[in-house]
C-alpha cells in the first residue's frame, strides 16, 4: 500500500516535471523566433528534465522495468530464479544505498552554487533529485527483497 502511494507521488512529480520541460522548452522556441530572449528557460527546461529521468527512474526500477538483464532470468525457474532476483536485489540495494549517501554529500557540498540564468535559485534544488531517487530506490528494492524472502518457499512467480 505504502510502495504504491509513493510511486503514485513520485510518478506526479515526474510527470509534472516533465511538463514543465516541455512548456518551457516551447517557450523557449518562440521567444527564439521572436527574437526574444529568454535565458532562464534553458536551465528551467535542463533542471526540470533531470527530475523527471530521476523520478521515472525510481518508478521503473520499482515496476522492475529498468536495470535488469533478463535473459539468464528467462531461462530460470522456481528458487533458482527467486535466488537470482534476491542477488540481483542485493547488488542494487548497495548500489542505490551508496548513491543515496554520496547524494546527500553532492546536495550538501553544491546546495549554496546558484543558477547562472536565475542567481536566485540554488542548485541544492537541482542535486537534491539524487538522493531523492536513490532513497526510494531503496525503499522500492527493499519492499522487493521483502517479498521475495516472504515467497521463497512457495511455488509463485515472484516479479
Amino acid at each position: 500500500m505504502f510502495i504504491k502511494w509513493l510511486e503514485r507521488i513520485q510518478l506526479g512529480i515526474g510527470i509534472l516535471f516533465l511538463i514543465i520541460f516541455f512548456v518551457t522548452t516551447v517557450l523557449q522556441v518562440i521567444n527564439r523566433y521572436m527574437g526574444v530572449s529568454a535565458m532562464w528557460t534553458e536551465d528551467v527546461a535542463t533542471y526540470s528534465f533531470i527530475w523527471s529521468v530521476m523520478m521515472g527512474a525510481a518508478v521503473m526500477l520499482n515496476k522492475r522495468e529498468h536495470f535488469q538483464f533478463d535473459m539468464l532470468l528467462n531461462k530460470l525457474k522456481g528458487k533458482k530464479k527467486k535466488s537470482l532476483y534476491l542477488f540481483n536485489d542485493t547488488i542494487l540495494l548497495i548500489f542505490c544505498s551508496a548513491l543515496f549517501y554520496y547524494g546527500l554529500i553532492v546536495v550538501d557540498s553544491f546546495w549554496d552554487f546558484r543558477w547562472e540564468s536565475l542567481p536566485e535559485m540554488k542548485m541544492g534544488y537541482v542535486w537534491i533529485s539524487i538522493p531523492v531517487m536513490a532513497g526510494t530506490m531503496v525503499i522500492y528494492t527493499t519492499a522487493h527483497m521483502i517479498r521475495n524472502f516472504k515467497n521463497f518457499h512457495n511455488e509463485e512467480a515472484v516479479e
